[in-house]
């Protein structure tokens, strides 16, 4: 698993549920991904793709691993800020972090918080949501480890254990 990027490493079906949820609710997103079926070749029509249903047409993008990195990470925003906030909170809570259900004050800048703070944080994460919470630290190492000091020995940790 340390090869897949945090995303990846979800399963296909809770990627579709993710890349649903964003074709139904994120408006550019539907004629993006078309695009990018349409380009990638393989007798994709945009018209004919633009009458899938939005669950549909997300199973075929993550068949088809059409998601660019920037995609991942927005998926993953999506994941753990808005449609399940409970690990982010429970971090965050942890690293004595303002928040409101997991949404960072704006007035806050990173690093959020002291490597004290981020290591316990993670090891309240990794207790009580398993591997979920591990899934979440090593989406913070990927892509915002700057904000997180010390996140990156915790990971190492735990990939040595695994």
């Amino acid at each position: 698993m340390a090869n897949l990027t945090p995303y990846r490493s979800l399963s296909s079906a809770r990627r579709v549920a993710l890349l649903t949820h964003a074709l139904t609710t994120h408006r550019d997103s539907r004629a993006t991904y078309i695009q990018r079926l349409v380009a990638r070749g393989g007798g994709f029509r945009a018209a004919s793709l633009q009458s899938w249903p939005a669950d549909r047409l997300a199973r075929e993008v993550v068949r088809l691993n059409a998601e660019s990195s920037q995609d991942e990470l927005e998926l993953l925003q999506l994941l753990y800020v808005d449609l399940e906030p409970a690990i982010q909170s429970t971090f965050l809570d942890a690293a004595g972090v303002e928040h409101e259900n997991g949404k960072i004050a704006e007035n806050i800048e990173p690093p959020y918080a002291d490597a004290a703070a981020a290591i316990r944080a993670a090891a309240a994460v990794q207790e009580q949501h398993g591997e979920d919470g591990v899934r979440y630290i090593r989406t913070l190492v990927r892509y915002n480890l700057a904000a997180w000091p010390g996140l990156d020995a915790v990971l190492a940790g735990i990939e040595s254990h695994a």
